[in-house]
């Protein structure tokens, strides 16, 4: 039987239609933007409530300060631009005058990844979560579709102390469902479990355990379930983990999700150094207790190698080694 595709949808969006919707019920949101409102989608909340929006120019570090000026003040500050922008520009901002004193900076770093395909490295941030995750007292969020960016603002906007959430700018399918909240910490069971079915020649269906984890995060856990449906095919049993809360990282949600499997891979759109491949493999070999011989372990993510310019995502992701088929081998691979 053929699998239905996912719809898709907006993360951007979503983005600026929750910001509305929060803004509605919480007097105290203000939204600060560094002159992309209409790419981050943050206009939506200029449209409906100007005078809690603040249009600071192309100034990041200065945006950035004057939303930790005004969460010290008591208000909930949702500043907006482009995650290589967000990250680079304003670091400084935002460890000292956000992360050090914790104060309730919300920072929407958007168009992440490789996702503005056309603009080439100056724009496409492969580094931005793994140089805030650095920093202490951060917490990062990385949404796999629109349901999940509206839930995650949500959360936000209730937890106290600064938050980092990266927005894809391609329209991306809808795994996750729409209603529920979003606990932040909290990884989540996009496909398969600890069994699986594989109907056989006969046309019955047999059973049979889950022989790897797949631990993705934003478009590649749409990328991870491609590679499940292909391998459950072939009988090799696959798990679907959403990471979408890259800090923090509960170990023991980890290691719950690993245990009884053979292999575990990550799936990420960021370099490898010092992002969630490496937070993984420290849990599973620093924290973890196997019965017997751990699971094997492999990555996918990008080399240490900036983006360039394309004529579409997906030809990107392919080029960098993060399409589907790049995840199929890695399971393929660590399984032996």
């Amino acid at each position: 039987m053929e699998t239905m595709k996912p719809k898709l949808v907006s993360l951007r969006t979503a983005y600026g239609e929750a910001l509305v919707a929060e803004g509605k019920t919480n007097s105290n949101i203000v939204v600060l933007e560094a002159d992309l409102g209409k790419s981050t989608m943050s206009c939506l909340f200029k449209d409906a409530y100007p005078e809690r929006y603040f249009e600071m120019g192309i100034a990041e570090q200065s945006m950035t300060s004057t939303a930790a000026g005004l969460a010290l003040a008591g208000k909930i500050a949702f500043t907006g631009t482009f995650a290589v922008f967000a990250a680079g520009r304003a670091y400084d901002q935002i460890r000292c005058s956000a992360a050090i004193p914790g104060a309730n900076v919300k920072i929407c770093g958007s168009s992440c990844g490789l996702s503005d395909f056309g603009d080439g490295k100056t724009h496409q941030s492969v580094e931005d979560a793994n140089i805030i995750r650095s920093i202490p007292g951060m917490t990062i969020l990385n949404p796999c579709d629109a349901n999940e960016v509206k839930k995650m603002v949500r959360a936000m906007t209730a937890y106290q102390g600064p938050v980092y959430i990266r927005i894809n700018r391609n329209d991306l399918p809808v795994f996750s469902p729409a209603e529920g909240d979003y606990e932040i910490g909290r990884i989540y069971p996009v496909g398969g479990g600890d069994s699986a079915t594989l109907e056989n020649s006969s046309g019955q269906n047999t059973e049979f355990s889950a022989d790897a984890a797949i631990f993705a995060t934003g478009v590649m856990v749409s990328k991870a379930m491609e590679a499940a449906e292909r391998l459950e095919k072939e009988g090799v049993g696959v798990q679907v983990l959403n990471v979408s809360t890259l800090k923090p990282l509960r170990g023991e949600e980890v290691l719950k999700y690993a245990a009884g499997k053979r292999a575990v891979v990550t799936a990420e759109e960021q370099v490898k150094t010092g992002g969630l491949g490496g937070a993984i493999a420290a849990i599973l070999y620093g924290e973890g207790n196997f019965d017997g011989r751990p699971p094997a372990f492999a990555q996918v993510a990008i080399d240490d190698i900036f983006g360039t310019s394309a004529r579409s995502y997906g030809e990107l992701l392919e080029t960098y080694g993060l399409g589907a088929g790049h995840v199929y081998n890695a399971v393929r691979k660590t399984l032996g």
